[in-house]
């Protein structure tokens, strides 16, 4: 089976990161999750209500992180997937981060980016320069900034990259992202 690394740190939104680890390990794949520290990272949950124009934040469940940005070897992995919430804003701030994200673009291996995870590709525009892809609304210029075009569609796909526009659609993300998997 493949080994997939999942990309996060603290503030992940729980559904995010839980619902690709738990998926990706029900078909037998080997799943590492990585962060800034190797260390119990604290998920939240992000939700919409009626009366207010954004989503709100409240801590969810802890999660380990298997691995330190730092001790990633990306060759040793056959997909990649960057979950949202509020990590991506600051996890693309590790010197790490750039390189093993272009390694995935490079290798042209799977690669799934859902929600905020389009904030990563501000320090990689390279990767997505001249390609299409969605990402959470508010994610938008962040996307054309790094050069893509947005797609506002909940999902979409475009060689080895699988994007999705929040966790509502991650059933469909995970499904487009299994296939790219298995090739």
């Amino acid at each position: 089976m493949a080994k997939v690394l999942i990309l996060t740190g603290d503030a992940v939104e729980a559904l995010e990161v839980f619902y690709p680890y738990y998926r990706l390990l029900e078909e037998g794949h080997e799943v590492t999750i990585a962060a800034p520290k190797k260390k119990k990272l604290q998920t939240v949950v992000h939700d919409f209500e009626p009366h207010m124009e954004t989503f709100t934040e409240k801590f969810a469940y802890g999660l380990d992180a298997d691995a330190s940005f730092a001790e990633v070897n990306p060759a040793e992995f056959d997909g990649l997937i960057i979950p949202g919430g509020r990590a991506p804003e600051h996890i693309r701030m590790h010197e790490k981060v750039p390189e093993i994200v272009t390694h995935f673009f490079t290798a042209n291996k799977p690669v799934g980016a859902i929600c905020h995870a389009a904030l990563v590709f501000d320090v990689v525009p390279e990767a997505v320069q001249g390609r299409e892809m969605t990402a959470f609304t508010t994610c938008r210029p962040e996307v054309e900034r790094a050069g893509a075009t947005y797609i506002d569609k909940n999902l979409h796909v475009e060689g080895n990259l699988v994007s999705g526009h929040a966790w509502p659609d991650l059933p469909g993300f995970m499904k487009e992202f299994l296939k790219l998997l298995s090739k």
